[in-house]
């Protein structure tokens, strides 16, 4: 009798633990993509499923305002707070001022999209901004 009260007591507690785990363990890939929608639907200004170049754009400049908290007109790695690589901040500024002005961020900006519209469209949707390439673009524009 003692052993199947043991048991029942040990199956119910195996129960509850199985019910409450998952809510604590991290969300898989797939839950987590929702990022990528929610951005889109974010810079999306004229509301049809996709992000063009001057959506981009316009968000990219609302970010690199954000950014210059020094509000000197250009963006330092410090304020970029790790959205480009030290490769990626060297190519961004050709006058080699150690900062990226808003003309080299749109620049940037423009090269990120283009390399996440593989297929030309000149429109980035859901999926393309769940790439690499889309993410990377992303991390601009937030």
């Amino acid at each position: 009798m003692i052993g199947q009260t043991r048991t029942r007591t040990l199956l119910a507690a195996l129960l509850v633990t199985a019910v409450a785990l998952p809510a604590t363990l991290p969300q898989p890939a797939a839950a987590r993509s929702g990022g990528a929608a929610k951005s889109l639907k974010a810079i999306d200004t004229d509301n049809d499923g996709t992000i063009d170049l001057a959506e981009a754009q316009a968000a990219g400049k609302a970010t690199f305002e954000r950014l210059d908290t020094d509000r000197d007109g250009s963006v330092d790695t410090k304020e970029l707070q790790g959205r480009i690589s030290k490769k990626e901040m060297k190519m961004a500024d050709p006058d080699n001022d150690k900062s990226v002005d808003q003309k080299e961020y749109d620049a940037l900006v423009a090269e990120r999209f283009k390399a996440a519209d593989p297929d030309g469209d000149g429109k980035l949707d859901a999926k393309e901004l769940k790439t690499p390439a889309g993410r990377s673009l992303l991390r601009l524009l937030k």
